[in-house]
Order: C-alpha cells, then sequence, then structure tokens
C-alpha cells in the first residue's frame, strides 16, 4: 500500500485505522476520500490551520494562554505575545483558558483568524462551596468556612489529607505526632474543646461520614486517602457551618471532595515522583573521643571497646519513596467519570519502617429523564501495608549506646555482654500489618418538581486489618529464646442511609433554599486476637507456622456496635444579594447514651451582609466586603460503648468466690464470683458546645488583595470523663459521667491575607499567609488536676506531667520548678507552701503544651515557565516536656558508660544518684517556625518539543520538605506528641519519638 498523508490528526486517526481492517486497498490524502468494497465508506475531513492572539480586557497580552480542541488531545500554549496557531475543522470547538480568568469558547467556522479577550475571573465570589448536604456560592456564606484547592496544597511524600492543610487555614493547627511514615497526627480545629481523646474532628467524604474509630494500627486511620485524588477540602470551623452535622461537629467538620469528570474534557494524567530522605536533626550526643573523656573526668566506670561507633547513623537509612499515579476523566452533557489507580512505596528513615498503599478510585455521574435524574456513584478501594520497628528500642538506643562499641564483628552484628545489640533485635522484631478499605456510596437525586429535589445516599465503609508482631526465636538472649507471635484481627463497618428534600426559589429579590433530611448510621466493630509463644528456631517466622507454638497461648474477642439517628433542618434566605440568613437545626440520638438523654438537640442562626453591594459602597474601591455573625450548638458522643449500661464480670478474688457445693474444699477448685464490671448510668448526655463568631472578608484591587477577620469564643459545658463516682455504695467506683459545671472555653482571632500580582505578565507573584491566637481555659472545674501526661521509667512511672488544672489552659504542665543542684549534688525544687518539704503539693502550673500562636506564610513566583513556591509555618506559645531527655541524658547513664549529651554534665557537683524527678528542668520551648516545603518546577511545552500532539502538559518539579527549622528545642523536633495517656488526651511530651525525615522529592507530571 501506498499512503500520501502528511498530517494525520487523532481524529482522523481513528477513522482511518479502521479503514486498514476493512478494505485492502485505500489511497489516503491529507483531504482525503476512499472507496471501499463491501459498502463501506469514510468521510471526508478537513482540517485548516487556525491562528490569533489572546489578550485580557484591557488588551494586555496573555502569553501562556492554553488554546485546545474540546474533545481532542489537540492542544497549545501562546507564545510571549500572546500569538497562537492550531489545526481545527469546521465546527470544531477551541476552549481557551488561563489562570485568573474565565473559560471562553467559540466555534471554528470560515473565519481564520481570531482577536480573543478573555475576561477576568470574579468567580472568588461566585466560586461554589461544598458544605454540609450541599452546596453555596461564596458570596452567600454565613459561616466561616475555609477551603483549599488541590493547587494549593502542600507537595511532597504525603500519607493522608492532614499533610495537605498544615498551615493552609487560619485557626488549624495539624501536628504530627512522629516522623513515621503515615503517624498520628492532632487535628485541632479552633482550640481543644473536650478532654478526652476525640479532639479530632469529623471528616465527610464525598458525603460519606466516616467514623474515627482506631482500625487496629497506631497510625492515621487516614492513610488511606490518595492525596492525588482530593479536588479540594473545606474546613468548616463555626457553628453555623457545622451545626448541622450536630452531635459530631463540636471539634468542627473536614470536607473533602475527590475529583469528578467535566463536561467536554477528556484527558489521561500520569504522575511519578521519587523521594530521599534522611535524618533531619541529629542529636548530639558524644562521640567516641568525647565519650571517653567525659566519662575519665566524672570518674565514671569505663568500658572502651575500642570503636568509633555513630549509633544514630547504624540505625537509620536513606529511606526511598516511590510514587505513581495515573488517572482519566472525562464527560458529555450526560455522563462523567473519574478513575485512577496509585502505588505508594514509603521507606521510613529508621531500619524495617515503610509504609505501602495501593488505591483505586471510580467516580461516576449520569444524568437522565431530561437532567431531572442524576445518580453519583463513589467508589474507592485501598489496601495499606506497614512495616513498624519497635521505635521506643530503636531510639532509646542510638541515644544511648556506647559509641566505643562496634555496631559488627566480622560481618555480623556485635554480641553485647549485656543486652541485645539493636541491629541484632531488627533481626527477630517484626511489626506487620495490613489494611484493606473499601468505601461506596450511590447518591440518586431526582427533581420532583422545578425547585424541589429528592436525593437518597446510600453508602458503606469496610475496613478489615491484621496484625502480627512477632519475636523470631534467638537462642543466644534467655529473653528472646522462646520466639512468639501476637496477632490481632480488626473489621470496622459503617453504614449510612440518608435521604434529603432541598427546594430552591427565586422570586423578585428574594432567595430561598430549604432543605429537610434523616440520617441513619450503623458502626460495628470487632477484634479478636491470640497470642503464641515457645516456636522452635527452624528459619520459620512465628506468623507462618502457628501450629509450631508449643508455650503459652491466649486468646480474646470483643465487638462493639452504636447507632446514630438524625433529623435535621435549614433555611437559606437572601434579599437582593445583600442581606443573608442560615438557620439550621438538628436532632441527634445515639445508642451511646441511655433512654433519658438518648436524643439531643443542636441549633444555629447565623447572618451575612454583603456591605460591597451597597449603592454607598459603589465607588469604595471593595470587589467584596462582608461582615459575618453566627451562633450555634454542636455535640459530641466520642466515648466507649455501652457506658450507660450495667456490666458484670467474673473475679477471682477472696472476697467473690466461694463454693457451690459441699464437697469442694481446695480454693482452685471454687467457682468464679459475679461482680459488677459497670454501673448503670441512664443520665449521662451529650457534651455540648456553644460557639459564636463575627467575621469580615474583603477584596480590593479587582480581588488582588482579599482575606478575612474572624472572632471567635466557644464553650463547652456537660463535660464528659472517666472519673470517680465518689460514691461509697458504687463498688465499681469509677465510670463515665458528665462533670457538673465544668467548662473549657476558647476564643481568639483569626486573620488571612492573600496578594496576586498580575499574572498576565511574564513576571507574577503570589504572597499570603494566616494566624490565630487562640486563648484557652478551664473553668469550674472540681478537681485539682486531671492527669493527661504521665512519665514512663524507673521510679517515675505514673507520674504527673500534665493535665486540665482549674483556671489554666489545656495541657497544662503541672510540676516541681526546678532551682539547680545543691552542694550536695541533689536536685534543688521551689517549697512553694514554705512547710519546709518538697512533695506534691509544691507542683506549679509551668505553661502549655498548646500553642496559642499558630501561624502560616507563603510565596509562589512565576516566571514564564518556572514556577517556585515556599510554605513555611510556625508556632508560638508552648512547651514541650522532654521525657527522652529526661530518661537519657543525666550523669547517671554517662556514670555508666552510657551515651549523652552535655546535658548530663551541665551541674560538674551532681551525684551521679540525682534522682531523674519529674519537673521544669526538662520542659523546654516548644516553638518553631518551619520550611515546611519548597517546590521549584518547570512546565514543558509539549509544542516546543513537536510532541504536542502526544501531551497537553509536561511539568518537572523538585520539592524540599522539612528543609530547616528555627527552634530552641533540643530534641529531633519540636512538633511532636508521644506522651502515655489514658482516656484523657495528652499534648506535648517527647518520648522517644521517631525522628523527622528531611526529605527531596524528584517529580514528573504529564497530561495527554
Amino acid at each position: 500500500m501506498n499512503f500520501k498523508i502528511k498530517t494525520i490528526r487523532s481524529k482522523s486517526m481513528g477513522v482511518f485505522a479502521s479503514c486498514i481492517l476493512l478494505s485492502p486497498t485505500i489511497e489516503a490524502k491529507s483531504t482525503f476520500s476512499a472507496a471501499l468494497t463491501n459498502d463501506f465508506r469514510v468521510v471526508a475531513f478537513t482540517q485548516q490551520s487556525i491562528s490569533g492572539t489572546v489578550t485580557d480586557n484591557n488588551g494586555v497580552l496573555l502569553p501562556g494562554a492554553t488554546v485546545k480542541v474540546q474533545g481532542t488531545t489537540r492542544g497549545v500554549t501562546t507564545d510571549f505575545d500572546g500569538n497562537f496557531t492550531i489545526d481545527a475543522e469546521a465546527d470544531e470547538v477551541l476552549e481557551i483558558s488561563y489562570v485568573g480568568f474565565q473559560t471562553q469558547t467559540l466555534t471554528v467556522g470560515a473565519q481564520t483568524q481570531y482577536n480573543i479577550q478573555l475576561a477576568a475571573d470574579t468567580s472568588e465570589l461566585d466560586e461554589v462551596v461544598i458544605i454540609g448536604y450541599g452546596t453555596q456560592k461564596r458570596s452567600d456564606l454565613t459561616g466561616a468556612v475555609s477551603s483549599v484547592t488541590s493547587e494549593e496544597f502542600n507537595q511532597g511524600v504525603v500519607s493522608n489529607p492532614g499533610n495537605l492543610l498544615q498551615g493552609k487555614v487560619a485557626g488549624l493547627n495539624v501536628t504530627n505526632a512522629s516522623g513515621e511514615p503515615g503517624a498520628g497526627q492532632d487535628i485541632v480545629i479552633r482550640g481543644v474543646g473536650t478532654l478526652r481523646s476525640g479532639t479530632s474532628p469529623l471528616y465527610v467524604i464525598d458525603g460519606f461520614v466516616l467514623d474515627n474509630s482506631s482500625n487496629g494500627v497506631p497510625t492515621n486511620p487516614l492513610n488511606f486517602i490518595n492525596s492525588q485524588d482530593i479536588e479540594s477540602i473545606n474546613v468548616l470551623k463555626d457553628a453555623s457551618a457545622s451545626a448541622i452535622y450536630g452531635s459530631r461537629a463540636a471539634n468542627g467538620v473536614v470536607v473533602i471532595t475527590t475529583k469528578k469528570g467535566k463536561e467536554g474534557r477528556t484527558q489521561m494524567n500520569f504522575s511519578a515522583s521519587t523521594a530521599i530522605a534522611t535524618l533531619a536533626n541529629k542529636i548530639d550526643v558524644f562521640s567516641a573521643d568525647e565519650f571517653r573523656r567525659v566519662v575519665q573526668e566524672i570518674d565514671g566506670s569505663l568500658n572502651d571497646n575500642g570503636a568509633d561507633t555513630d549509633w544514630q547513623d547504624e540505625l537509620t537509612r536513606t529511606a526511598i519513596t516511590n510514587d505513581i499515579n495515573f488517572s482519566m476523566s472525562g464527560g458529555t452533557a450526560k455522563t462523567s467519570y473519574f478513575t485512577s489507580l496509585g502505588v505508594n512505596d514509603q521507606e521510613g528513615i529508621l531500619n524495617n519502617s515503610g509504609l505501602k498503599r495501593y488505591s483505586a478510585r471510580a467516580n461516576v455521574s449520569q444524568k437522565g429523564l431530561n437532567d431531572r435524574l442524576k445518580v453519583d456513584i463513589n467508589l474507592s478501594a485501598t489496601r495499606t501495608e506497614y512495616d513498624r520497628p519497635n521505635i521506643g528500642n530503636a531510639v532509646s538506643n542510638m541515644l544511648s549506646l556506647n559509641p566505643t562499641t562496634p555496631a559488627y564483628t566480622d560481618g555480623e552484628p556485635t554480641v553485647f555482654g549485656t543486652g541485645l545489640n539493636p541491629l541484632t533485635f531488627e533481626r527477630i522484631y517484626g511489626d506487620f500489618a495490613t489494611n484493606n478499605r473499601m468505601i461506596a456510596n450511590i447518591s440518586p437525586s431526582l427533581e420532583i418538581l422545578e425547585g424541589l429535589t429528592y436525593k437518597l445516599n446510600l453508602g458503606v465503609d469496610y475496613s478489615k486489618t491484621d496484625r502480627d508482631v512477632q519475636y523470631i526465636p534467638y537462642a543466644e538472649d534467655p529473653d528472646f529464646r522462646l520466639g512468639s507471635v501476637n496477632s490481632t484481627f480488626t473489621v470496622n463497618e459503617n453504614q449510612l442511609v440518608e435521604n434529603t428534600l432541598n427546594y430552591t426559589k427565586e422570586f423578585g429579590d428574594h432567595g430561598l433554599s430549604l432543605l429537610a433530611g434523616h440520617s441513619y448510621q450503623k458502626f460495628f466493630i470487632h477484634a479478636k486476637g491470640y497470642y503464641i509463644e515457645d516456636f522452635p528456631d527452624n528459619g520459620i517466622e512465628p506468623r507462618y507456622q502457628l501450629g509450631g507454638g508449643k508455650g503459652e497461648q491466649s486468646q480474646y474477642s470483643n465487638a462493639t456496635k452504636n447507632e446514630l439517628q438524625s433529623f435535621f433542618g435549614r433555611i437559606n434566605y437572601d434579599f437582593a444579594d445583600k442581606y443573608l440568613i442560615t438557620a439550621t437545626l438538628r436532632s441527634d440520638g445515639s445508642t451511646k447514651f441511655g433512654d433519658n438523654n438518648r436524643y439531643a438537640t443542636f441549633p444555629s442562626v447565623a447572618l451575612g451582609w454583603n456591605i460591597f453591594k451597597e449603592e454607598f459602597m459603589a465607588d469604595s474601591g471593595f470587589n467584596n466586603l462582608k461582615l459575618r455573625a453566627s451562633w450555634g450548638k454542636s455535640g459530641n458522643q466520642e466515648i466507649p460503648s455501652k457506658q450507660t449500661r450495667l456490666s458484670y464480670g467474673e473475679s477471682f478474688a477472696d472476697d467473690d468466690i466461694y463454693p457451690l457445693n459441699d464437697g469442694v474444699v481446695n480454693r482452685d477448685d471454687y467457682n468464679y464470683g459475679l461482680v459488677f464490671a459497670r454501673t448503670a448510668n441512664p443520665d449521662l448526655r451529650w457534651e455540648e458546645t456553644a460557639q459564636t463568631n463575627i467575621g469580615l472578608d474583603f477584596g480590593f484591587l479587582d480581588y488582588a488583595l482579599t482575606g478575612s477577620v474572624d472572632y471567635f469564643a466557644k464553650e463547652t459545658t456537660d463535660v464528659l470523663l472517666y472519673f470517680s463516682t465518689q460514691d461509697p455504695v458504687d463498688e465499681v467506683g469509677f465510670k463515665w459521667q458528665n462533670i457538673p459545671g465544668m467548662k473549657i472555653k476558647n476564643s481568639g482571632i483569626e486573620v488571612a491575607l492573600d496578594y496576586q500580582s498580575d499574572r498576565s505578565r511574564d513576571f507574577s507573584f503570589n504572597i499570603g499567609g494566616n494566624f490565630s491566637y487562640i486563648k484557652n481555659k478551664i473553668e469550674d472545674s472540681p478537681f485539682t488536676i486531671v492527669t493527661t501526661g504521665t512519665a514512663s521509667g524507673s521510679g517515675q512511672t505514673g507520674a504527673t506531667i500534665n493535665g486540665y488544672i482549674n483556671g489554666e489552659p489545656i495541657g497544662n504542665f503541672y510540676m516541681r520548678e526546678f532551682l539547680g543542684i545543691d552542694e550536695d549534688g541533689f536536685n534543688i525544687f521551689r517549697d512553694v507552701n514554705g512547710d519546709g518539704q518538697i512533695d506534691d503539693s509544691d507542683r506549679v502550673s509551668a505553661g502549655s503544651s498548646i500553642p496559642d500562636l499558630i501561624y502560616a506564610f507563603y510565596f509562589k513566583f512565576n516566571y514564564k515557565n518556572f514556577d517556585l513556591a515556599l510554605n513555611f509555618n510556625g508556632v508560638s506559645g508552648n512547651e514541650v516536656y522532654n521525657h527522652t531527655r529526661m530518661n537519657l541524658f543525666n550523669k547517671t547513664q554517662i556514670s555508666n558508660s552510657l551515651n549523652t549529651t552535655d546535658q548530663a554534665i551541665e551541674f560538674p557537683n551532681e551525684d551521679p544518684n540525682n534522682s531523674n524527678t519529674v519537673s521544669t528542668r526538662y520542659l523546654e520551648d516548644g516553638s518553631f517556625l518551619r520550611l515546611n516545603n519548597a517546590t521549584l518546577a518547570y512546565n514543558l511545552q509539549p509544542e516546543a518539543l513537536g510532541l504536542e500532539n502526544w501531551f497537553q502538559n509536561l511539568r518537572l518539579s523538585v520539592t524540599g520538605q522539612n528543609l530547616f527549622v528555627l527552634t530552641d528545642y533540643t530534641g529531633f523536633d519540636p512538633e511532636i506528641n508521644t506522651g502515655s495517656s489514658s482516656d484523657a488526651k495528652s499534648f506535648g511530651i517527647d518520648y522517644f519519638t521517631y525522628p523527622r525525615a528531611r526529605t527531596v522529592v524528584f517529580g514528573l507530571n504529564v497530561s495527554f
């Protein structure tokens, strides 16, 4: 066959390829028709070269604007003079877009030259914001809602949505518990408003309400979400915005929206990145030479093994992370779709640590019945695999092991005379977990009458986690000779059924929107497990030979079921787009509470005034000026299940057992006795938070400068806590109760500012930031202190570090005040009450673990095809208790030939037997400023490479994460929280924390 085709575009290529298959002979030309046997014909296509110029309304040329043929992969960008040339056929539609301007379309006709003017994008106010059970234009919002789009997310290695938001929202404090891949996070909106561990906000993904319960792995339960699938995240901060979610909205609401297909735009995206991570900050323990000198100077017992070992280097590594994602999206007037696949393989900087995630998503939307029926389907499936080391063992060893001891001898880990070489421990210890999670929801909606729409939302969230913690038999050490495995299996089920009716109507200057709904959600969590020990040392891991365990065995299982039923409604009214009112009412019933208080009602009301639309503001220069005010209540039910119900258990204590017949005389043959495990409390009621908010939104200079200012005050009452009943008749003595009269108060101010220069120029920039100042206080507490964080270690286990104290902030440190070392070499503490004794009555409030100032700022620069983004965040006004320092960095350690830092010899006359008492000696300033991430990228022009028929965009980038931290804290990093706590939430304790990494990421993004 002889072909004479100069150019074949993607659309004609498909027809032409079909012809090859169907006919033995085809003659083809750039403008062609071919007669086919068997009555097949080819339609003739004619392409022409279209050229033009793109400007703004003022005639300013727009270089870098995108000109694309809708429904194809053909696209170009304008040159530095705003000119473009593209091949298109008659009746095809060109789509012209540019950042900061409204997208325009035109249909190709006989004309071949076009001058196109793009209008400035004023969608700052017309932007549709996802809120609870619906959407609103930003100009109509009356509540405090912050939005972060995918273009604004933090870049780099991201394990969960919390990392995307850090520093992006005023009033939102994101604290990573540690540097472990997928580590847990404390995400706090507008201050901590509860005493319990349930401080996290409510998460809603595509209309499905998640459960914050643990999934069986002590990491972040949101690790299953692939950040590449997220389109935007909205944070509902005040009661007006969040009260529609009622009982679980006291800590705020985070609404996550995943990507969807767009009409007339078919696109495929591929992204790949490789990251290199290393230990960001080594603690300055003594080198081998320093160690030898210091031990001798203090007359310690020197064990010199002749080596020079840096155990921080030996027990950490250069970690590699690979992330690959592929997505397809598109749509017509009736159907749209988005599908994606992703693989994330993240190594941790501690040996034997890492996270692997395999994710898939499909979002489909279909319209029918003349667009009156719409069906949305969202489906995601994720498999997450965790490898976790014994973090406490690794961190303790890397900081305290003798640096003169060699790590290896003859290629194998050195055998210690006492204790186990951590390199050997890494070989015998393993913590392996696999979580499989699927979330599916279908949401059909039907417009019954004009403006009246019914919507059904059905969803299920199923999560299953298998975890094995094992010790491989190791005959050389008696503590690990037998080997063991502890296996747990956890299943979380979450089912949701919601029905809503929404009515919208505009009549004249009046706008009205009514919402009524019912929600039912059921949660079922069941877990089981077993422990087996004494395995043969045959080279097979214990988890793979359960039948080989011959020693002690035990099993357990448990299950909890909770249900939540809600009725809710909302009214939105506006007059002339100037005066706005929103009123919300939600009634929730939860099986966590007794019959007397099962239901609670949460109202809210908000007012808004678009001042800039008033006639007297016509020449003010404001593009936006809106005053907002709101008040409302929300609830919290995050307590364990069944706490209102009577429960029994078995006991073999002397007072509880007895023989059931006269023939039993031996105590070991007695039957177990039945005892109270929990007494009933049908009066237990909801914890409630009332919040008031006053805010001002503004915009100047054609939206170049925008921002907001908010003042808020919230108060939590009927605080829930597990504490003593003070009832001598109550045989159990402790149960969950509402603390009478106690209040938790948070108040503060939030400011957000953003300036965007003229994006039509070769060089443009965007600068902005946010800060929030929060004042927190406990009032009318009947307790001296409610302990949250406690100490661990020899002679210190259970000692109070911080807690809740009347008149003080949440997380207040409560301990003895260290004054120095006396002439005998022992601690001097302040005698607060002057009784001549130092005891617990001499403890003082020594500062809070919660920062009172949270701030962030960013810089973005664009020059032609280059862009640079810098994101900083920081906190101030908080303290961190360096528990690691208390346990390791003391004179006792160094005198016994264990390594430490120069903090241990700060006082030359300190006695090595001086106790490591919880005190302000180990309390440090937790303030910091961090360069969170910096990204330098270059956008290649496909047409410049002759690849315009293959790719729409090619982007190369390099990102640095955690590039530097300015702080006075002496630990690995001040952003931590690894303290021990029980029912109450602890903050600001650094206890053998997994260190943070400094990471460099190389990325490639391709659109075609």
